[in-house]
């Protein structure tokens, strides 16, 4: 409890000459000549004289009085009793109690509000407001955080609200967090959080700019290494495909040749045989050997050297086919030539004899009787080249010379793969 004002101390608490009485939780002003009243005691009562009774038989020998006025019994009240201070006699001669408020007799400060109390009254402020230098000031209840988030004072009073993404509570002062996902607001995935929420896509998407929308992701953008040869965007998700003569790998990315041959999927007669490549195959004709050479297998042609139209031709041209990415990284060993026949006191010269115009190769030798061909630069296809590799034999000894030639056909694909 606090400790009682003295409001009297103030200066000047009274108008003009008027008395200053300190009370409990207020104050008091009274006109002056209150106490210098004059006190009059009341009269006390004369006794009342006694008379003999008439029906006492006395002589006459004295003369009898003349009768007398009658006085009352009982004491006569010249002046009205004081009440106490604060109260005023009633008709009856009680005292009751001054409504000071209802008089408007009260000095309260304008500000203040008058509260009536037996034989006073006392002056308080009405509720947001509190008595300082006996003025009514507006309490600041948002110094004092009445309210979970936002505070508005108002005189007398004030006034809570929520960030966005709350509510308030029915008490007034707290907030409550608001499930916005209850609403749906987002195209794919909704996540509550305290005074928000967060939306998410589906694999395959992204969020829009405007937080809520998702849009689909254009996985080929991101890189041309994605798919092995052609990338296609779908909704949400992106397919690779194949050119034709190739099928897509397990892996979804990578394009596998497609052997026609195998598969039984050509074109080829039963007289032609098929012959695969990366991309695609193509029908072999039976080998037909020009004159003077001579068929001796199904892949070599043999010119005899008793024959005199054979003394400056190749002793034998023997056929070979192959394939060949296009694009591929060079240098790279390609087709690998070797006598099959040694003669005593004979070495062998490996060249290149026709079809390197663009001197996209040459041959290594990579021993007296072996050599490789090795491709120097990278080719591009569709296209197909005819290579004759000669081997050439020297035999000083019985002073030989003679050549046997490898036709090799190179069958350059389309695609790097």
């Amino acid at each position: 409890c606090l400790p009682d004002v003295n409001e009297c101390s103030w200066p000047q608490p009274c108008q003009g000459e008027m008395l200053c009485v300190n009370r409990i939780g207020g104050y008091q002003c009274l006109s002056s000549d209150y106490y210098d009243r004059p006190y009059r005691r009341v009269s006390p009562a004369q006794p009342e004289p006694s008379y003999p009774d008439p029906s006492d038989r006395i002589p006459d020998t004295f003369a009898r009085t003349p009768p007398r006025a009658v006085e009352p019994s009982y004491p006569i009240v010249n002046n009205p009793a004081l009440c106490t201070l604060g109260y005023a006699l009633a008709a009856d001669g009680t005292c009751n109690d001054i409504d000071e408020c209802e008089t408007n007799s009260h000095h309260c400060n304008p500000t203040q509000v008058c509260i009536n109390t037996a034989g006073g009254y006392t002056c308080s402020c009405t509720e947001g407001y509190w008595l300082i230098a006996g003025q009514c000031q507006d309490i600041d209840e948002c110094r004092y955080g009445y309210c979970q988030q936002l505070c508005a004072n108002v005189a007398g009073s004030y006034s809570c609200s929520c960030n966005p993404g709350f509510l308030l509570n029915p008490d007034g002062r707290t907030c409550q967090d608001v499930d916005e996902c209850e609403e749906q607001p987002c195209s794919h995935g909704c996540f509550n959080t305290y005074g928000s929420f967060m939306c998410n896509c589906d694999e395959g998407y992204e969020l829009a700019s405007d937080g809520t929308t998702c849009i689909d992701l254009d996985e080929c953008s991101f890189s041309e290494f994605l798919c092995q040869f052609r990338c296609v965007n779908t909704p949400g998700s992106f397919s690779c495909i194949c050119p034709p003569g190739y099928y897509l790998y397990e892996d979804s990315r990578s394009c596998e040749d497609v052997n026609e041959c195998d598969t039984g999927n050509n074109t080829c007669t039963t007289e032609q045989v098929c012959f695969n490549f990366q991309g695609g195959y193509t029908c072999l004709n039976p080998l037909q050997c020009q004159p003077p050479y001579l068929a001796v297998s199904d892949n070599q042609c043999m010119c005899s050297a008793e024959n005199p139209a054979c003394r400056d031709l190749a002793f034998t041209i023997l056929y070979r086919h192959m394939d060949l990415s296009s694009g591929r990284s060079v240098p790279a060993d390609i087709f690998q030539m070797q006598a099959t026949t040694r003669y005593p006191g004979a070495f062998y010269i490996f060249q290149i004899k026709s079809g390197n115009s663009g001197r996209e190769f040459y041959m290594r030798q990579t021993s007296n009787v072996s050599a490789t061909l090795v491709l120097t630069r990278p080719i591009k296809g569709p296209q197909v080249l005819v290579l004759d590799l000669e081997m050439v034999t020297v035999n000083n000894v019985i002073n030989f010379r003679g050549s046997s030639i490898i036709r090799l056909t190179i069958y350059v694909s389309e695609h790097p793969f």
